[in-house]
Order: C-alpha cells, then sequence, then structure tokens
C-alpha cells in the first residue's frame, strides 16, 4: 500500500512535468509517453470512432454502453494548449462517459506554436457547430474541458453568446486556465504543492500567444464580458499554482449573474482528476461532474 498516493503520483508528475526548453516535438512525445503510462492498466481503453470536423480538424466519438440516446459531453483535453491529444484523455473521456451517461466527442484542436492563439478558440467553436449541424439540440451537449481545455470551454460558450448560436444549457471547466497572465497570490504559494511551475506557465503563455495581448477575452475569460453564458461547473484544488486565478474568475461570472457551482477539492494539485486510477479523489471529482451533466441534460 502507498501510504499518501496524491503525494507519489505528485512526485511522479513533478518528475515527468514537460520541459519546454526541449523542442517541443520531443516534449509532444515524452508527454504523451508518460500520460498514456498512467492510463489505467486494468481495463482496456474505449474504441473511438473518427470524424473529420473541418481540414486540420479531427474530433472522437467514445462510446459508452450507458449513454442515453443524443445526450453528448463535447470534451477539450488538457496540455497548455501545446501538447495532448484525445489519446492522451482516453481514460478520462471513458470516466465522464461512464459518470454523465452520455457519448463523449473529444476535439483535437490544432496546437501551439504552429497554430498560435486565436486558432484553438476557433476550433472549439467549430466543433460545436459541427454538432449541431449534424443534428444534435444544444440542450443535449455539454461541452467539458481540463486544463487548457477548461478555457476552451469558456471561449465556446462566449463566441456561441456573441454569434447568437443556441447555447449549451452548462459549461464544466476542470482545473480551467482563466488568464494568460498568471498573476494570482497562488502561483508562487503553492509553488510547492503543484507540478507546473511558473516557468511552464510563462513557456505557454509565450508559444500560444506569439505576441498577442494577454487580456484578450478569449485568450484570458476573466477579462470577458460574462452575463448571458450557461451556469458553470468549475473544480480547482487547493494546491493549485492557478487556484487564485480560478477563484478570482467564479467571483466575477456570479457578479455577472453566472450561477457557479464551485468545488475546492482539499490537497489536490493541477489536473488530478486526470490521474483517477492513481488517487480516488480524481475518481470522486468525475463522479460528481457526470451528476452535474446530466442534471443539467434534462432541465
Amino acid at each position: 500500500m502507498i501510504p499518501n498516493k496524491s503525494a507519489d503520483l505528485l512526485t511522479r508528475l513533478k518528475s515527468n512535468a514537460p520541459d519546454f526548453r526541449k523542442p517541443v516535438s520531443l516534449v509532444r512525445q515524452d508527454s504523451s509517453a508518460f500520460i498514456s503510462e498512467m492510463q489505467d492498466e486494468e481495463s482496456e481503453l474505449p474504441a473511438t470512432e473518427s470524424v473529420e470536423i473541418a481540414r486540420g480538424l479531427r474530433g472522437y466519438w467514445i462510446s459508452n454502453p450507458e449513454a442515453v440516446a443524443d445526450q453528448t459531453v463535447l470534451f477539450f483535453h488538457g496540455g497548455g494548449v501545446n501538447l495532448g491529444s484525445t489519446q492522451d484523455h482516453l481514460g478520462l473521456c471513458a470516466r465522464i462517459a461512464k459518470a454523465a451517461q452520455a457519448r463523449v466527442f473529444s476535439v483535437d484542436y490544432r496546437l501551439a506554436p504552429e497554430h498560435v492563439f486565436p486558432a484553438q478558440a476557433e476550433d472549439a467553436i467549430t466543433a460545436y457547430k459541427y454538432l449541431l449541424s449534424h443534428g444534435l439540440p444544444s440542450h443535449r451537449i455539454i461541452p467539458a474541458g481540463i486544463s487548457a481545455g477548461g478555457t476552451l470551454v469558456l471561449d465556446l460558450l462566449l463566441s456561441a453568446r456573441d454569434q447568437r448560436l443556441p447555447l449549451p444549457p452548462a459549461g464544466v471547466c476542470m482545473s480551467p486556465v482563466v488568464t494568460m497572465l498568471f498573476d494570482g497570490e497562488s502561483v508562487t504559494k503553492n509553488i510547492d504543492n503543484d507540478w507546473l511551475t511558473p516557468a511552464q506557465l510563462n513557456a505557454i503563455r509565450t508559444a500560444y500567444l506569439a505576441g498577442h495581448n494577454p487580456e484578450d477575452p478569449l485568450a484570458s475569460p476573466v477579462y470577458a464580458r460574462l452575463s448571458g453564458i450557461p451556469r458553470l461547473y468549475i473544480q480547482a484544488g487547493t494546491h493549485e499554482l492557478l487556484l487564485s486565478d480560478i477563484a478570482s474568475f467564479v467571483d466575477k461570472a456570479r457578479w455577472a449573474g453566472v450561477p457557479v457551482q464551485f468545488e475546492l477539492w482539499e490537497g489536490m494539485f493541477h489536473c488530478w482528476q486526470a490521474f483517477a486510477w492513481q488517487v480516488p479523489e480524481g475518481e470522486q471529482a468525475i463522479n460528481l461532474a457526470g451528476v452535474f451533466i446530466r442534471d443539467a441534460m434534462v432541465r
């Protein structure tokens, strides 16, 4: 028995954290190999069906035998906008599908630095329009994302509102990145408690924005006009570097009249949900997100 699974996992994550001083192709290769190693080895990963959303943009249907007809979670993976893929997040997608009793449609959005801001935000709304155009009603689609994927959930909701598209009933954000300034006090306060580092955050910002204004609302949703977007479900760990930023976003959203269910997880670090096989808190967080999604679908 491991006496403290979360501490053991954090040590492994720190020792395998992306090193952005290396070429991005090598960083992606190393990161993918590590994340794949961390997947649930006790069960088979789900089958996927790949479809072309648009040129250079693909989505993957992840099957779930318990899915209710036409209920879809539109999922955006993490990875700091320059790493990650559906393949890296299949274990998480499968758990979300089971908890939500829905199909998951995971988007392999374009990555930086080959494709810089706002390419990823454009891909998010394009994926949503794809589902609408294929007959899925907006009230049966819940966008969900982790880390940078959480940013894209917020970008999608803001863009759908501004383009006067039918809105989904809610959005789910796990450990979302809500500002590219990374200026909350937890960035220094939690520096020993998380596997992210300020240097990694700065490297992500440089590759993603390529000189663009970090206060652009789609880059940093904390600066957006938030009124009129659907209700939100947000999870964050008390040991996250991004905790203060997330809490500030929650306050602003509530002041704008957005119903926000905000859950703080004691002792958890960035994206602990992705490692549900390693820590029970990950499984618990996904199950609660599933409860929220099911409730939002039937309202």
